[in-house]
């Protein structure tokens, strides 16, 4: 409630609102209009500009000059001097006055007659020749501010009689009235508002719009003027605001629509105005002011004895019977400013967005994001996130508006300063929570939130680095999980502040991440690796050895890769050389020389081993040097394994037979010198049989394989292997070398066991029954003892005789298949070249050129025909035999 006193008794100050629109502030005062003269009431006004008339019930006009005074602290007041007055000499009421100004004149009625006085000097003017300057029985007119005609120097009037039921259209010249138009209603019109061609008239039970051009009619609805006193006012181009039963404001258009809600004001309502975006209504104690935005009641003012409401090109003047009043409305921003300081944000908003039309564009659009920022505010603080998220992103608000909130998060060395007027009432976000720290952490996690959205997006242009820092100090206070996604992304963290904060909250991999995307990836490894040797806490990666492993791996800086390989290896030598084997072959990437990182794990055995199969095995590098290195680190793990006391033999089974397969499976190391250093090893006679046979000593291989280590089967598999890429010649030689082996370990000359016995006997029988195919029967059964089993050979021999039978009768096919080809290709060849030949003995040999005496002839190529003996002839005298076709062909 707010109180407002002023010097005439006929205004009670008290004043309700929900929100301060309007003032009323003195115009004309009582002593000034009547002196002494008590008895003097004002019956009607007008105002043009600065000049103010009256009309008073002793038949007088007042001619005043408002001025507007403005006050330091920006009130506005008003300075009337009295400029004339004029008696009208009819000894009647006023009832009615309107300023044609670009006529100079004003139009009167009083005592039922319309005439014209001039502005200056109020005297009546007279008729002009040919042309009356009065109207009379007139109840009422209006100005049309719309008007048709398009002359400048005329004005449109629409005209009430008091004994016909029509409505006048006059055109009003300098000194005269004209007639142009008269339309017919069904009931007596009480009163009327003209917009162009259309008149909006209440008749005695209702209201209706008329189109005075085509006669087309709309009735809008009932009325009882007996009651109420109408009201028909025009607000703008086609549309007008009616008093409705029910103590209600409608709008309707020219079409007789609604198109505004209406809006809910007092029964005895007798006078209405539209000042953008309020309706100012007056009855006889309040004034009320509702938004046409929302039909809501925005202020009331007490005002008795009022009974004049009119307004005068935006301005809203009230009068009562002795004085006159201006309802000045307060700037528009002051209106939207006391709205939102009491909180109440869509009202702010509603007011904001209904008087667009009446702000330049530019200026509108600045008032607007700061209502919209101002609101987003006031809902944060009411932890409302979802609106003030909204109102935020529509009022392009700078983010560091927000973030300036909380204590810290701007980065020390950012230029922002807050926006002045501030956009909030907040200090920061202790004060928001009075120790609430409930609160605290929701505003907390909304902040996240919102920085997460808008830090990729215009709004946060420019301030990039205060958007990210502030986010990282968050997300490490809170123990995000999004703090690595935010590092591992392109990020605007700055270092100096970031630092601080992340090892206040151990957040130690996380620093090394910054560090990282801050090109120091040394001060990075240097903070992972004391993490990983437990020098500082972090358990945000419990892999975090094997991550380190992997920046080392990937690493463009050759010497950071060497500083720190040796404590990789060192702390586990499998995973650490992995820095050297899992580096990507990228052109981006220099890359680390084989030799290089050979002699670098000198000290690191197992990695050196590890290095070198994946040289060897996995990129297959095909260098004597990398292969026999390889197997020297095989046979030196051999050899280690077999000097321990006590032997564990499980581990030397699996490193032989990784020596073994290497040996067997590379042909590029050096193999005397591996020979060389197992040569008095006699747990390694396989091996030692592998080297032979990479020497080609296969009867060395094979003598220590049958004799020394009495493997019969490694003995058939080492053939195998030998000559595995070679002949079936070379095949075949190994295979009987072996025989020959298995034989002659029976002496020359001792009789031989009987069939079945004997180790060797027994490994030669089962060496040909095994491998048949590959002997040259022949050859064996020369080499056979001839006391052996013709039976403990049938495997063999059945084997050998099959195979001999199969091979010529392949053969015989084979033979038969190409005799058979030929056959047909001769035939395909005469079928393509036989065309038929005629001889006659007309025709001569084209060897002798005598004539033919029979049909036998031979064809030469190019179907020359011949004799047959001068073919014959040719033949045994030339050198070369040709390719001759015969044919018999008949004449």
């Amino acid at each position: 409630m707010m109180s407002i006193f002023f010097a005439s008794s006929s205004v009670d100050a008290l004043a309700e609102m929900s929100v301060k629109a309007f003032e009323l502030v003195p115009a004309v005062e009582r002593d000034l209009l009547m002196g002494d003269k008590a008895r003097i009431n004002i019956e009607c006004i007008e105002c043009c500009g600065k000049h103010l008339y009256l009309g008073t019930n002793d038949c007088f006009i007042h001619h005043f000059l408002l001025d507007e005074v403005t006050s330091p602290k920006g009130k506005l007041s008003y300075s009337a001097q009295k400029l004339l007055h004029k008696y009208l000499g009819l000894k009647k009421p006023v009832a009615e006055l309107r300023a044609a100004s670009a006529l100079e004149r004003l139009i009167v009625l009083c005592d039922g007659i319309v005439f014209l006085v001039d502005m200056v000097t109020l005297e009546t003017v007279p008729s002009a020749a040919g042309g009356g300057a009065k109207i009379r029985g007139v109840t009422a007119f209006c100005i049309n501010e719309n008007p048709v005609n398009g002359d400048p120097f005329c004005v449109e009037m629409g005209v009430l009689s008091s004994k016909r039921r029509t409505v006048q259209i006059y055109m009003v010249h300098e000194d005269r009235v004209q007639l142009v138009k008269e339309v017919t209603t069904p009931e007596q019109p009480c009163a009327v508002s003209v917009d162009g061609y259309f008149l909006c008239v209440a008749l005695a039970t209702q209201y209706m719009i008329l189109n005075y051009n085509t006669g087309a009619s709309q009735d809008l609805f009932p009325y009882n003027s007996e009651r109420r006193t109408p009201i028909v006012k025009r607000i703008g181009r086609e549309e007008f605001l009616l008093a409705a039963p029910g103590g209600l404001g409608m709008f309707a258009n020219a079409e007789g629509v609604s198109q505004r809600a209406p809006v809910n004001w007092s029964e005895s309502v007798i006078g209405a105005a539209v000042c953008f975006p309020y309706v100012v209504a007056l009855d006889e104690s309040f004034i009320t002011i509702h938004s046409m935005l929302d039909q809501q009641l925005k202020q009331t003012l007490s005002f008795r004895d009022g009974h004049i409401l009119q307004d005068f090109e935006g301005k809203v003047i009230l009068a009562s019977t002795k004085a006159v009043y201006i309802l000045v409305p307060l700037p528009l921003e002051r209106q939207i400013q006391d709205l939102l300081a009491g909180h109440r944000v869509e009202e702010a908003l509603l007011l904001t967005e209904g008087a667009q039309q009446n702000i330049p564009k530019e200026k509108f659009q600045i008032l607007h994001k700061r209502i919209l920022q101002q609101a987003g505010f006031i809902q944060f603080g009411q932890l409302q996130f979802l609106e003030a998220k909204e109102h935020f992103r529509k009022g392009q608000l700078d983010v560091r508006e927000l973030i300036s909130l909380y204590p810290l998060l701007l980065p020390a060395s950012s230029p922002f300063t807050r926006c002045h007027p501030p956009l909030h009432e907040f200090a920061d976000l202790n004060h928001l929570a009075q120790g609430d720290q409930d609160k605290v952490l929701r505003c907390k996690k909304f902040l996240i939130s919102y920085l997460g959205e808008v830090r990729s997006t215009e709004t946060a242009n420019g301030c990039g680095e205060d958007v990210d820092t502030a986010l990282l100090k968050l997300y490490a206070e809170q123990d995000h999980d999004s703090l690595l996604d935010l590092l591992a992304s392109d990020n605007a963290c700055l270092l100096a502040d970031s630092v601080p904060w992340l090892e206040k909250y151990n957040k130690y991999f996380a620093l090394g991440l910054l560090y990282r995307c801050n090109g120091q990836d040394s001060a990075a490894l240097q903070l992972w690796i004391r993490v990983a040797d437990g020098d500082l806490q972090d358990s945000t990666r419990s892999d975090l050895y094997e991550y380190i492993v992997d920046v080392l791996c990937s690493c463009s800086t050759l010497d950071l890769v060497w500083k720190y390989a040796d404590w990789a290896l060192r702390k586990d030598p499998t995973m650490g050389v992995h820095i050297f084997t899992k580096r990507p072959a990228s052109k981006e990437l220099p890359q680390l020389k084989p030799d290089d990182v050979i002699s670098y794990l000198g000290e690191h055995s197992q990695a050196l081993l590890l290095y070198l199969e994946y040289l060897v095995l996995e990129r297959q590098i095909k260098k004597e040097k990398f292969h026999t290195h390889l197997a020297m680190l095989y046979l030196e793990k051999v050899l280690s394994l077999l000097s321990m006391s006590p032997t564990d033999k499980e581990k030397i089974s699996s490193s032989r037979e990784m020596l073994q397969a290497l040996l067997r499976g590379s042909n590029l190391y050096h193999a005397k010198s591996l020979l060389g250093k197992m040569e008095n090893c006699e747990q390694l006679l396989l091996e030692r049989a592998t080297l032979h046979g990479r020497l080609e000593e296969h009867d060395k291989a094979l003598h220590l394989l049958v004799h020394e280590l009495r493997d019969f089967p490694s003995a058939e598999a080492y053939c195998v292997w030998a000559s595995a890429s070679r002949d079936l010649a070379y095949r075949q030689q190994l295979f009987h070398l072996l025989l020959g082996i298995y034989l002659d370990g029976n002496p020359a000359g001792k009789p031989q066991a009987p069939a079945g016995s004997g180790e060797l006997a027994m490994a030669a029988v089962d060496l040909l029954n095994r491998h048949g195919e590959v002997f040259d029967a022949v050859r064996v059964l020369r080499m056979l003892p001839e006391g052996w089993s013709l039976q403990l050979l049938r495997p063999f021999l059945g084997r050998a005789i099959r195979a001999s039978v199969h091979a010529s009768r392949t053969s015989q096919i084979a033979v038969g298949l190409a005799h058979s080809e030929n056959l047909q290709l001769l035939h395909d060849r005469l079928k393509d070249r036989k065309k038929p030949i005629f001889v006659s003995e007309k025709k001569g040999c084209h060897l002798c050129h005598n004539t033919f005496s029979e049909p036998d002839v031979v064809c030469l190529p190019g179907g020359v025909p011949v004799h047959t003996h001068c073919v014959a002839q040719r033949v045994r005298d030339s050198p070369t035999k040709r390719q001759l076709t015969n044919s018999s062909n008949h004449t």
